[in-house]
């Protein structure tokens, strides 16, 4: 069976392909789908809770039945659960009002979108322009290796003493840029995984140092550099312009659908967890505790591994959401134009 295949396998379970490898700490940031991320929290937390009660075994019986310490942690974890939802919701409308405007903003935010794909157009010389990131991407990656490209010989006219270290600068120039466009054209073609995994591609391309090399090159040889090679330069400083428009624009449609997605997840997920937590906390009150074996785990253990992880779904939901937002947005601030320092 061929699992590059199964489309919906490999977006909870993204195939490691070409050079990148298989990174856990990436996995659970960024590429695993957020079920899936939060299925192997829950694991964990399951297995600790398990590990912890079966070191102390006297213990676990003691809490259950000659204290209120569980019934007291329950009944935290319910409030908890509940606060979480109202909060994450009302971040979630927060989110939701910037796309209830007025008609004239609507109006200008289309007109924007309309301008910017025109724009790309004209990058590419065609009236098409990528509506994804993933073909965004690509065009970026072919204009900015072309541009590049074009400004070699650009030196050729020169004196020697001075046309001996343009040279060498523009060459080094030029393949830093060809470089960069070359590993983000081939990191597009060797990962397929959607338009979130094109994000973490454009976000992993650090387009301020060319920025600052384009500036300070034009700025150093602004008087050996004839007019077309000046536009040369304008041109691919524009292209890195829209490529961080772009990015930035993809970004913002990410955070949208991602808190979405958290609210949405977060009410589905919120209403069994608290069922199961009235269900305990009645069910230690009344004394009417299972007496069921399973796996070689004592009935209490196992009732109260079950219950805690049960109970804690809603936070490693929000858990396994935010490492992913936290992440993308740290990500992004490290690079572009300006940055701060760790």
């Amino acid at each position: 069976m061929d699992l590059k295949r199964l489309g919906w396998l490999r977006s909870w379970f993204p195939i490691p392909m070409g050079r990148r490898g298989f990174k856990l700490s990436r996995w659970i940031l960024l590429e695993g789908h957020r079920l899936a991320v939060t299925g192997a929290l829950l694991s964990v937390t399951f297995g600790s809770i398990v590990l912890v009660g079966s070191i102390w075994t006297f213990e676990m019986q003691m809490l259950l039945t000659e204290t209120e310490a569980v019934q007291t942690i329950l009944n935290s974890f319910l409030s908890g659960i509940i606060l979480l939802v109202s909060i994450v919701v009302s971040i979630n409308s927060i989110v939701l009002s910037h796309d209830i405007t007025s008609i004239g903003a609507q109006e200008k935010r289309i007109e924007s979108m309309i301008e910017f794909r025109q724009d790309i157009g004209g990058l590419t010389g065609t009236e098409i322009a990528p509506r994804d990131p993933d073909s965004f991407l690509k065009v970026m990656a072919t204009i900015m290796k072309e541009r590049a490209h074009s400004l070699e010989g650009a030196g050729e006219d020169l004196e020697d003493d001075i046309g001996d270290s343009f040279s060498e600068d523009i060459t080094t120039y030029i393949d830093s840029v060809a470089t960069t466009a070359e590993e983000l054209e081939a990191a597009v073609e060797r990962v397929h995984g959607g338009d979130l995994y094109a994000l973490w591609l454009g976000l992993e391309t650090d387009y301020g140092p060319l920025m600052n090399s384009t500036r300070n090159f034009t700025s150093t040889y602004h008087t050996e550099l004839n007019e077309d090679k000046i536009e040369e330069f304008k041109r691919l400083m524009e292209m890195f312009e829209m490529f961080a428009t772009g990015r930035e624009y993809f970004k913002t449609l990410y955070y949208g659908k991602e808190i979405s997605e958290l609210s949405r997840t977060l009410l589905v997920f919120s209403l069994p967890s608290i069922i199961v937590t009235i269900w305990a906390i009645l069910a230690i009150d009344a004394n009417l505790l299972p007496d069921i074996w399973a796996l070689g785990l004592s009935p209490l253990l196992l009732f109260v591994s079950l219950t805690f992880t049960i109970a804690l779904i809603p936070f490693i939901i929000l858990t396994s959401y935010m490492l992913r937002v936290a992440t993308v947005s740290s990500r992004a601030s490290t690079s572009g134009p300006f940055r701060l320092r760790s």
